[in-house]
């Protein structure tokens, strides 16, 4: 039988066709099959994936799934087994800590010499709202009191992630908490030849009149009723935020927003508004509270509010949450002067990382500072990333996490008496706390939960302060603040002067 040349010639043509159809099926189901599995180890962002952009999509924790399936991860883990995980053997050596690290010696001094007993731990019960005991890894508390909103157990659910931060390392410890703001141990009372021994008492700030021990604040975990979301994600929302307006382009005034009804200063902050007589060079708004409480503060979002050169601090009824915020938007933070500390300010230094400000006149005070950095564009620029950048890098979880290590540890190391679980008191875990926990109280600790433990061991503690160097810090400190104020005393004396 003959066969057709055209037709023998049509099927020799087909079959590379079909060898390339073959292989074009192969690699696209190749490339879905390839992309499915990384996109199920989570380093492929779909949204990107026209463009073949492999990164490291970042997990968000549901929790709890069920109230019985949160890992409990706060029991203790023998030390020796610690050591040799396979973590470890992977670790760089430990940073050393920040220099701030060091108030940690100088707070718990009141009690280098005798100790702490159980009878002082005890008396600090007077104004705690909760006594806290970590016994083998584990968390147990006895509340006395509520405190304001529900910064008792997100402190508490601070503490519950820093045990599961470096699971096994905590010693066991008792100690008391109090959740209010100003501090409640006078040195005065526990000073001459009759005096007692001071209670030790935690709390979130203190004052150069006070024996209070310094902790990290609620809010590193979220403040839901105001819908400030936890540091780690509010800090990453911030460094974004600064991107949106470049600095020489950030309006020229210092900017204030908060409540001026909780303390006399604030209420006299708000005579340096500007107005149709004076121009102090600020621009301060009154938070509408009842209004914002009703949206949800949907209007209060922190990462847009870098928009001006300058931001200013002042206290309220003591401390203000509200200071490492304003202190990371890359603005020169015009820093009223304080009564109060936290846990770090104390290692941040006027003209570096902040500029000072009068309480005693505080309209000539800003109306100065703003003029100097707008005369001084980049020095003024520097302060505001230098302070920003001490936030950034020495403010972050894991130092915050770090901190509290530290400064439980030193403490322990004073308790004088062998820490048994007392009685009247309740085992915490993550699932109590966050079963318990609805809408954004609850998101706010899923969002903030540690999900594995450190990869990094804690920082390396720095020494105590040397006596001479801590006083020639502070005499500098005071020095750097006497000089802007030599400098506005003569701005307004030339102007004063002016033909």
């Amino acid at each position: 039988m003959k066969t057709n040349n055209k037709d023998e010639q049509r099927k020799t043509l087909s079959f590379p066709g079909k060898y390339i159809v073959k292989a074009t099926v192969f690699i696209v189901v190749s490339l879905f099959v390839s992309a499915t599995l990384l996109g199920f180890l989570g380093y492929l962002d779909f949204n990107a994936f026209a463009g073949f952009k492999l990164t490291q999509k970042r997990f968000k924790p549901k929790f709890p799934y069920q109230c019985d399936v949160v890992p409990n991860q706060t029991h203790q883990v023998p030390f020796s087994q610690i050591r040799t995980s396979k973590l470890d053997h992977n670790r760089s050596e430990p940073s050393t800590c920040p220099s701030y690290f060091r108030w940690i010696h100088e707070d718990l001094r009141p009690w280098k010499e005798t100790g702490i007993t159980r009878d002082m731990v005890e008396k600090a019960s007077k104004t705690a709202h909760f006594r806290l005991v970590i016994h083998r890894g584990k968390a147990y508390v006895k509340r006395y009191r509520k405190s304001i909103q529900t910064r008792d157990d997100f402190t508490l659910w601070g503490i519950l992630q820093l045990l599961r931060w470096y699971p096994g390392r905590l010693p066991d410890l008792d100690l008391m908490f109090d959740a209010d703001d100003r501090p409640v141990v006078p040195s005065d009372d526990y000073t001459g030849q009759k005096s007692k021994d001071p209670p030790p008492v935690f709390r979130y700030c203190s004052d150069d009149a006070s024996l209070d021990i310094v902790f990290p604040d609620w809010s590193f975990w979220g403040w839901a009723e105001v819908n400030i979301k936890p540091w780690g994600e509010s800090l990453e929302a911030i460094k974004e935020g600064n991107h949106i307006t470049q600095w020489k382009d950030r309006v020229p005034y210092a900017y204030w927003k908060g409540n001026p009804y909780v303390d006399p200063t604030r209420g006299d902050l708000l005579k340096c508004n500007v107005s149709e007589h004076e121009e102090w060079n600020t621009r301060l708004y009154v938070q509408d509270w009842d209004k914002e409480t009703k949206e949800g503060f949907k209007n209060s979002n922190l990462e847009n509010q870098c928009t001006h050169r300058y931001k200013i601090y002042i206290e309220g009824w003591a401390w203000s949450v509200s200071e490492k915020y304003i202190m990371a938007c890359d603005s020169m933070t015009l820093y009223v002067k304080p009564r109060f500390y936290d846990f770090y300010i104390r290692g941040m230094m006027p003209l570096q990382h902040y500029w000072p400000i009068r309480d005693d006149s505080k309209c000539t005070s800003l109306k100065f500072a703003v003029h100097w950095g707008n005369t001084h564009v980049d020095k003024a620029r520097e302060i505001g990333e230098v302070g920003s950048r001490f936030i950034r890098e020495e403010v972050n979880m894991k130092y915050v996490y770090d901190y509290m290590f530290h400064l439980l540890n030193e403490y322990a190391k004073l308790l004088k008496f062998k820490v048994k679980i007392p009685s009247d008191v309740e085992e915490i875990t993550p699932d109590s706390l966050g079963c318990a926990a609805t809408e954004r109280w609850r998101d706010f600790m899923a969002e903030s939960m540690v999900m594995t433990p450190s990869e990094d061991l804690p920082c390396e503690m720095v020494p105590p302060y040397d006596r001479l160097a801590l006083k020639e810090i502070l005499e500098r400190k005071a020095n750097l603040t006497r000089q802007t104020e030599l400098w506005e005393e003569q701005y307004f004396h030339d102007l004063a002067n002016k033909p």
